[in-house]
């Protein structure tokens, strides 16, 4: 799944201040990053790595004092569990236009339908809100997010941790759609398995779910394997397939649909590890600015009433449905039976109650946990982040993973409930 920001740009350190104690727009609107440069050799490895990496941009919040607080491990249940800061009664009546930023990646592309085919506007009608919608490459949609330019964003469930909520941003999921199901792989030459990627240069993009799987496989197959063993080349999400197809001594690569299933139907490459392994560890959310959503929460109402309308339209077998496939597969750049096979790898909850069951589960609890614990050792919290517990996590029933005097990522199956109970708008 398209995962993680290439690059972002340096922080001035004098801005620190106002961004961690709570401003909105003007403080964040310096923190844009920038993609990586597509004419740069992979091979290279010091022209394709992060220079301006997420760890420096969070590494300074945790200097700062964004991460100098202490939290419980694991799950803990407050008295009573924090809230985002109020916005003023004004802020609350007057909020009523609303920006969302979308990349390309098969549980993601009903946005793009929504939005083409008016079922979006439909909703923010019913509303009384205007909401406009970008598409972007995954990192600039990030980098959009972060620096306070969008009020919505597609992201995993890692990056949500890593990027915003990490930033001090308080973030609230809205949506959880669907888990990669095999969507992300890891895919070799020369008939390669696990146990034999030592020594060998790795294709990915780094810091992200990506370099995650990878970890995570060679866990599972008990291969006695570390990030030591082997090397990272740094590649993008534009470039890694290109990239890869072009460089035949090149034998491992780890990416997601639709650049699996190009690579894959090359001669001698073949898939040794997908996500259907680590099903739920690698979540797709909407999640909007906890700020921006109390502003106006028909902002979550009107995204939830396009999205399972969507969906719902998705589950069909007539001229209707494959007409809707065939608007997200030509966004896609891929072929409907193509978008179809990526489907199949994608868990989709297609309806409110199976996303609102998963989110109010257990496992994804377990799931995040382990998502988290990576972030923390990859420094993706801060290099100066004390603990694994820097970051809360809210989830439905109160518990709070991490300080619950920090919870910066939120879950909460509020407007998914209501979409499901019939409670919006007609």
């Amino acid at each position: 799944m398209p995962i993680g920001m290439n690059v972002l740009s340096s922080i001035n350190a004098a801005k620190l201040t106002g961004l961690t104690s709570g401003s909105f727009e003007n403080d964040r609107s310096f923190l844009v990053g920038a993609c990586a440069s597509t004419s740069l050799n992979p091979l290279n490895k010091e022209s394709r790595m992060n220079k301006f990496s997420r760890r420096g941009i969070l590494g300074a919040f945790a200097s700062f004092g964004l991460a100098a607080v202490f939290g419980m491990t694991g799950c803990s249940k407050p008295a009573e569990a924090p809230k985002a800061a109020a916005p003023t009664p004004a802020a609350a009546s007057t909020k009523k236009d609303f920006k969302v930023v979308v990349s390309i990646y098969a549980g993601w592309m009903p946005w793009y339908h929504a939005n083409e085919t008016g079922i979006l506007k439909k909703w923010a009608d019913k509303y009384g809100l205007n909401i406009k919608v970008d598409y972007m490459s995954y990192p600039a949609s990030l980098d959009a997010f972060v620096a306070g330019k969008a009020d919505a964003c597609v992201m995993t469930n890692m990056e949500a941790l890593d990027m915003p909520a990490a930033a001090g941003i308080d973030t609230t999921v809205v949506i959880v759609g669907d888990y990669s199901n095999g969507n992300d792989a890891v895919l070799t030459r020369k008939g390669l398995k696990l146990k034999d990627i030592k020594g060998q240069n790795v294709f990915l993009v780094e810091k992200t779910v990506s370099q995650y799987m990878l970890t995570r496989a060679l866990e599972i197959e008990q291969t006695g394997l570390t990030e030591k063993d082997y090397t990272i080349f740094n590649v993008s999400d534009e470039d890694i397939a290109p990239s890869f197809l072009a460089s035949a001594s090149q034998n491992v690569v780890v990416t997601w649909n639709p650049m699996v299933m190009e690579i894959e139907k090359t001669n001698g490459v073949t898939k040794i590890f997908d996500s259907s392994r680590i099903p739920g560890e690698i979540q797709d959310l909407m999640v909007c600015n906890t700020r921006a959503l109390n502003a106006n929460e028909d902002f979550a109402r009107a995204l939830n009433g396009a999205w399972y309308e969507v969906l719902e339209l998705m589950q069909g077998h007539g001229p209707d449905t494959e007409a809707a496939l065939k608007v997200m597969a030509d966004n896609a750049k891929c072929s409907v039976t193509e978008f179809k096979g990526q489907l199949k790898t994608t868990k989709m909850f297609y309806t409110p109650a199976e996303a609102i069951e998963f989110t109010k589960s257990d496992d994804i609890k377990a799931k995040n946990d382990l998502v988290r614990n990576f972030c923390f050792t990859h420094n993706l919290l801060g290099e100066g982040a004390p603990s694994v517990d820097v970051v809360g996590i809210q989830y439905p029933d109160g518990t709070v993973q991490g300080d619950r005097r920090n919870i910066k990522l939120r879950y909460t199956v509020k407007f998914m409930e209501e979409a499901k109970n019939g409670q919006l708008k007609k």
